[in-house]
């Protein structure tokens, strides 16, 4: 897209399987993201939907740059964040926060509510202890926390209130882009529509920049202007939210959006459902050509002996499949 706010030009992310204490030999290499390529506009909220093991956790953690890329540029705002170090690239964290799945685990037990959040302000600038006090107390309350719990320790909050806490603290560096990966996946169904209903208040209250990890299509529905399918690795579908729900291209996202359950029961049981053979491939040894034809009903001889590019087959939708107008 032209002036995009987040470009990601052949991004990968490859890790090398190894085996042996001391003499250490390499079995492979596993490549978790392999090539993936998205130009998000400023405000806009980008979904990225798989199964377990495609790699959408591992690409939204290699854009915020916890994980090095093997390969590819990630520019954000025209900086290529791959070319900071050090004091560069921890400047450049104010504009880019992450939202982790499981809460507890990414908030340290040792510091109460205060010190977490204030932290994390300290960090980026300096603030008398008066102004830090009023910055945590607003955090606080922009997430939905009374203020008066701000000396308690995360042990003390439910796992919905820890979740608004890992926002809090999110938030703290005022930034320009959040990655939320699988932010409500452990919680219960009541506190997930709230969490999802708080980032969608934020977003636009702070006009922010919001990449949706998660699994559950129906959440990403709800919350999401654009969604990406990502299958061992690639991006196979990128569209509009909407248009990729309602009339998916590729025949990987026609498998998952028909395992989403149907509230209503009479159409629910007419549908039918796409039952996909055998397991995922090994990102370690993917098949050569299209990486879904081991599973694909639609397979030919010509998939397994080119990689179909992501196409856009009209309307702003891309596929990555050379059947996609057979198919449709």
């Amino acid at each position: 897209m032209p002036g995009a706010f987040l470009e990601v030009e052949n991004l990968q992310t490859h890790f090398p399987v190894e085996a042996g204490l001391i003499f250490k030999r390499r079995l492979g290499t596993v490549r978790a993201v392999d090539g993936v390529r998205l130009s998000i506009q400023e405000g806009e909220v980008l979904g990225i939907v798989g199964e377990s093991g495609c790699g959408k956790s591992t690409l939204g953690r290699t854009i915020v740059q916890l994980i090095p890329p093997t390969a590819g540029t990630v520019i954000l705002e025209g900086r290529n964040l791959n070319q900071l170090h050090g004091q560069g690239l921890r400047r450049a964290r104010r504009d880019f926060q992450m939202i982790f799945q499981d809460p507890y685990a990414s908030l340290n037990p040792r510091l109460n509510v205060f010190d977490t959040l204030a932290e994390a302000i300290r960090t980026h600038k300096k603030v008398s202890r008066r102004e830090l006090r009023q910055r945590v107390t607003a955090l606080m309350q922009k997430v939905g926390l009374l203020p008066r719990t701000m000396k308690k320790y995360p042990h003390e909050f439910s796992g919905g209130q820890r979740q608004r806490i890992a926002i809090a603290r999110a938030l703290a560096v005022e930034p320009k882009l959040i990655i939320a990966d699988e932010p409500v996946s452990a919680l219960d169904v009541s506190i997930q529509a709230q969490i999802i209903n708080l980032l969608v208040l934020l977003r636009h209250e702070m006009k922010l920049t919001l990449i949706f990890i998660s699994h559950d299509l129906s959440v990403v529905k709800h919350i999401s202007d654009r969604i990406a399918v990502m299958y061992l690795g690639k991006i196979v579908e990128l569209g509009e939210a909407r248009a990729v729900l309602e009339k998916p291209l590729h025949p990987y996202t026609k498998a998952l959006i028909s395992a989403v359950p149907i509230v209503d029961p009479t159409r629910e049981h007419a549908r039918k459902r796409i039952v996909l053979p055998g397991d995922p491939p090994s990102p370690i040894n993917p098949p050569v050509g299209c990486r879904f034809h081991p599973r694909c009903p639609y397979m030919i001889d010509a998939c397994k002996a080119e990689v179909p590019p992501l196409v856009d087959w009209g309307g702003n939708q891309f596929a990555a499949c050379i059947r996609v107008a057979e198919i449709n």
